[in-house]
């Protein structure tokens, strides 16, 4: 079964990913260190753009420009030379889970390096983050499709003080949606994205009063217990530097310029950030990814 999800937004994630694939291994291929590649929600390492799929999953996803089959974040590690000590593949779905352990057959040269798990990826990452990392490095890569990614597991990959991160934050597919424009967050999104964030601060940072209510701040505005009006002032832009800042706040340095990937009609879909965990290496590591994020 090829995984049905993705578009030309997709390619471009990907050739970014691995181009800081490539730059890493230069650097860490005579150091002594275990180097692993660890791929959460990695899926099937293929990802089939058809798109009657695309549009009922996303509407925004049916280009006309996709491709009808590309390389998946997975299979694209497996080609990087020289190649990892370990990889490591995270997936819940098994179906996925099934067709990420036919990576052995398809590298075989890279069959015991392998390591595909069916788990939940929060969960997984947590305690995998919890070990010795004194002789380990790694470069993740945390795709999901909403916004499964807890906060709990970031801080815990930045304690490790040995992995880079890549992540794709749902700025357009799920973050926005949530934020509706008169502040009535039901308790549930409030609590997924308090989650997502890792704090309850971002509502104060999307929200304000409405100091100069009129007719239509009273039909378009949601009222506290004070009777106070609030309005969203939060654009695609402040919301992906206030997660920016998020990251900043628990990783030695992050890349200033997280890149988003577009729609063809140019709505943000998502947010491609980079963080660094090592503080010994965090200043290489954002020069290498910020050149990366630029857009052509």
């Amino acid at each position: 079964m090829e995984h049905l999800f993705g578009g030309n937004w997709t390619t471009n994630k990907i050739e970014r990913v691995r181009k800081y694939l490539a730059a890493y291994m230069q650097i860490m291929k005579n150091r002594p260190f275990n180097v692993a590649y660890i791929d959460a929600f990695a899926g099937t390492g293929y990802v089939n753009t058809k798109q009657k799929m695309i549009q009922t999953l996303f509407p925004e996803f049916a280009e006309s420009e996709v491709r009808d089959f590309i390389k998946g974040s997975a299979r694209t590690a497996l080609e990087i030379q020289p190649p990892f000590n370990k990889y490591i593949f995270i997936e819940k779905n098994k179906k996925h889970f099934a067709e990420l352990e036919k990576l052995k057959t398809d590298f075989p040269n890279l069959a015991e390096r392998i390591k595909p798990i069916n788990a939940d990826a929060n969960d997984y990452i947590i305690d995998l983050c919890n070990k010795n990392w004194t002789n380990n490095r790694a470069v993740m890569f945390l795709d999901p499709y909403g916004m499964q990614v807890n906060w709990k597991t970031i801080e815990a990959i930045a304690r490790t003080q040995a992995i880079d991160l890549w992540i794709l934050f749902p700025l357009g597919v799920a973050v926005n949606r949530l934020l509706k424009r008169n502040g009535d967050i039901r308790p549930g999104r409030k609590k997924r994205l308090d989650a997502i964030f890792g704090d309850s601060g971002w509502y104060d940072a999307f929200y304000k009063k409405d100091d100069n209510p009129n007719l239509f701040s009273f039909m378009d505005s949601e009222k506290d217990e004070k009777n106070t009006l609030w309005k969203k002032t939060a654009n695609f832009k402040s919301i992906g530097e206030y997660y920016n800042k998020r990251l900043a706040s628990v990783f030695p340095k992050v890349a200033p310029n997280p890149l988003p990937l577009l729609s063809s009609s140019n709505n943000p879909l998502y947010l491609l950030c980079f963080a660094a965990a090592n503080p010994r290496a965090a200043d290489t590591a954002v020069r290498i990814a910020r050149d990366i994020l630029k857009n052509p």
